[in-house]
């Protein structure tokens, strides 16, 4: 297993960790990934996981690095101090290594919930603050509302064939040191990837490398600095697989190649307004907070 610095600290995290959303495999497939070295652990209050992502890591604390994650509609101070002790009671441990807000929530002052999420490293419950799904001028905000911390991470969708981040988001990060933590790194599924990979290149690098689809889609997205990323499985042998994509790194020509006949998503600036207007008119009616 690779590993590389996380933010601008000295911690060094494996470059493929294990992510538990839609996630129903029990404690074994997770115990089978920190076995090969994915250590790193991600989950979230609503995805109704931490209980087993606990149950997973017992006697065995010290070597993971745990992030989970507080939904929108616990924003405020209050909630967010609550919603963090509620998790930490549920994953079994009295600390967690990153604490991420799981969309931006428009109907609360940023300062606010940066405000809490300080107190919470100050009072040694949480090691490092963390993002999810928020665009770049989101991210600057929630930057600038801290006074004491910085953000570390920035968890965003990010595969082969769903490169919006490369527009401006990454970039940003690489130059600042935030770690950016790919989710779906696979897709949604392989059955939508191969609706990207028309020309079947995937299958003909992974044979010429030896390798499987999976960990050739993977350690394309890993390939990036500053980029580690959390697969999903409920399967041994596919965390296996998955854990399989470390540990080495494709030619130049098979990564050029991957560019050229992967159909990929790159989202316009259009878009990012269109969703940010319809989940500031969601979670105005109470509804998209998670």
């Amino acid at each position: 297993m690779d590993y590389k610095r996380f933010a601008d600290t000295d911690l060094m995290l494996p470059d493929i960790g294990i992510g538990t959303w839609c996630y129903a495999g029990g404690i074994e497939p997770l115990r089978a990934g920190i076995a090969l070295g994915a250590v790193f652990l991600d989950t979230a209050e609503i995805y109704g996981t931490e209980t087993v992502v606990g149950e997973a890591i017992k006697g065995m604390r010290a070597r993971i690095f745990l992030a989970t994650k507080v939904a929108p509609k616990h924003f405020r101070r209050a909630d967010v101090l609550r919603a963090a002790d509620d998790s930490l009671r549920r994953l079994g441990t009295d600390h967690i290594d990153l604490y991420q807000l799981h969309w931006p929530n428009y109907t609360v002052a940023i300062d606010e919930t940066m405000g809490a999420m300080e107190e919470l490293v100050d009072q040694g419950k949480i090691r490092f603050i963390g993002l999810s799904n928020f665009a770049l001028d989101e991210l600057k905000r929630a930057q600038k509302a801290l006074s004491r911390h910085r953000i570390a991470a920035n968890q965003v969708s990010y595969s082969i064939a769903n490169r919006t981040i490369e527009r401006n988001l990454l970039p940003y990060c690489q130059q600042e040191n935030i770690t950016i933590i790919a989710y779906s790194p696979l897709g949604h599924n392989l059955s939508s990837l191969a609706e990207k990979d028309p020309g079947k290149v995937l299958q003909l690098v992974a044979k010429k490398n030896g390798r499987t689809v999976p960990q050739v889609a993977l350690n394309w997205c890993i390939s990036r600095p500053g980029v580690v990323a959390i697969p999903k499985s409920d399967r041994v042998e596919h965390v296996r697989d998955n854990c399989g994509a470390s540990g080495w790194r494709l030619p130049a020509e098979d990564m050029e190649m991957l560019d050229r006949g992967i159909i990929y998503r790159d989202r316009s600036g259009e878009w990012i307004t269109w969703r940010r207007a319809a989940k500031y008119c969601l979670q105005k009616l109470g509804r998209g907070l998670g």
